[in-house]
């Protein structure tokens, strides 16, 4: 039985399918501190030290809990994440677009790449939801305690693991695999079968890169970041913006849709063009998978 076309969803998680930084909700407020002193106590470590942003971070989760003599266990973290709140429609959105892509002939798939913890989005309604979540995570012991960072998503990083989605090798400690040479028409989910959904400029690399290559990047936005999302789209870094909002009915749910189907439709296209070079004793040329 012929495979069916992929069409794959990537996903940033904080503001883009949830209202607020995931360590928001549950985690910085268990140190007796606001978001904005946590991030500031962060971000001026991160400065005064030169350390990545986001090992910075982790860093400083360490740091503050031991301070605070607060449990900070893999469980903990899984725990917190149960409090994340999801934008209107997020929770049935993956149902419905799956059920759509099936009424038209592909398989849909959905993944996160997140700067945030893969140990609290874990802990969210929706963590099951994903084929594989790509996000920052700590390295634990036997008995549960973080002693090392396992993986640090920063905003360049994200573009990885669109190509671990692209050829299909999924495993983080995989990195032969991943840089060996592979034709295009062998690659598991073309990047013109690929939608990026962000919400900001820390997604900016992997929407610059779905457009040069033939995807989709979308960006979604509360009424606060509306100006930053319209800037986006002026200069081109993104091919539609939506307000947070995945009910169905919406524009967002709607567009989404017609993206499937026009993918759904390039992949006939394709697929007779590939028939008809090799009806004639061709074959597909090394460019030939761009053309639709």
């Amino acid at each position: 039985m012929k495979q069916r076309p992929i069409i794959a969803f990537l996903y940033d998680f904080d503001k883009t399918l949830c209202t607020t930084d995931m360590q928001n909700y549950a985690f910085i407020p268990s140190l007796g501190m606001t978001p904005a002193e946590f991030w500031a106590e962060a971000n001026g470590f991160g400065r005064r030290n030169r350390i990545d942003g986001i090992l910075a971070y982790m860093y400083t989760m360490l740091r503050e809990a031991e301070r605070k003599n607060l449990p900070f266990t893999r469980a903990d973290l899984v725990d917190k994440g149960r409090d994340i709140v999801l934008f209107p429609g997020v929770e049935g959105w993956f149902g419905r677009i799956n059920a759509y892509g099936e009424t038209l002939g592909v398989q849909v798939e959905h993944y996160i790449i997140s700067s945030g913890l893969r140990e609290i989005i874990e802990g969210s309604a929706i963590s099951g939801e994903f084929k594989e979540i790509y996000a920052s995570e700590f390295y634990y012991d036997e008995s549960g305690v973080p002693v090392w960072p396992k993986l640090a998503v920063n905003f360049t990083a994200k573009t990885q693991f669109v190509y671990r989605i692209n050829k299909g090798v999924l495993d983080v400690s995989d990195d032969k695999t991943l840089n060996d040479s592979m034709p295009d028409d062998s690659k598991r989910v073309p990047f013109t079968n690929m939608v990026y959904m962000g919400d900001g400029l820390s997604d900016v690399p992997c929407m610059k890169m779905m457009r040069a290559y033939g995807g989709q990047a979308i960006a979604v936005y509360q009424e606060g970041n509306r100006q930053g999302v319209e800037d986006l789209l002026s200069k081109g870094r993104v091919d539609f913006i939506f307000p947070a909002d995945y009910s169905e009915g919406t524009a967002l749910d709607a567009t989404v849709k017609h993206i499937i189907q026009k993918m759904a439709i390039a992949d006939l296209l394709w697929e007779e063009n590939v028939q008809q070079l090799r009806g004639i004793g061709g074959d597909v040329l090394p460019n030939q998978v761009g053309l639709f």
